[in-house]
C-alpha cells in the first residue's frame, strides 16, 4: 500500500534551519507531482512547496517564498524540503503527499516542525 514516511523535524530557534525528508513507496513515484503540506493547529490544511514528476517547475506559497526549498530524487523515492530563516508562523505538522490530494493533511502521522525561542 502507500506509505509516505516523513522525518527531520524537530525544535528550532527563530532563524535557524531544518530539511524534512519523505520516504515513499508502494506506488510509482517518479509518475506523481509533489507537495510539502502542512497544517498548523486549528488552522486550515495549506500547500507550501510542491515539484513536477520530473524535479522541475517548483512552486512555493508567498508565505515560504525564498525561505524554503523543496527537492526530489526519483531514484531514493523520496522528497525534501529545505527550510531556512524559520519563523514562529512556520510552527505546523508538515506532511508529504502527491498533488494535487483532496486530504493531503488527514493521512499518517506528519512531523512536527515547532519553531521557538
Amino acid at each position: 500500500q502507500v506509505q509516505l514516511v516523513e522525518s527531520g523535524g524537530g525544535l528550532v530557534q527563530p532563524g535557524g534551519s531544518l530539511r524534512l525528508s519523505c520516504a515513499a513507496s508502494g506506488f510509482t513515484f517518479s509518475s506523481y507531482a509533489m507537495g510539502w503540506y502542512r497544517q498548523a493547529k486549528g488552522k486550515e490544511c495549506e500547500l507550501v512547496a510542491d515539484i513536477t514528476s520530473a524535479g522541475g517547475s517548483p512552486n512555493y506559497a508567498d508565505s515560504v517564498k525564498g525561505r524554503f526549498t523543496i527537492s526530489r530524487d526519483n531514484a531514493k523515492n523520496a522528497v525534501y524540503l529545505q527550510m531556512n530563516s524559520l519563523k514562529p508562523e512556520d510552527t505546523a505538522v508538515y506532511y508529504c503527499n502527491a498533488v494535487p490530494d483532496s486530504r493531503p493533511c488527514d493521512r499518517g502521522q506528519g512531523v512536527q516542525v515547532t519553531v521557538s525561542s
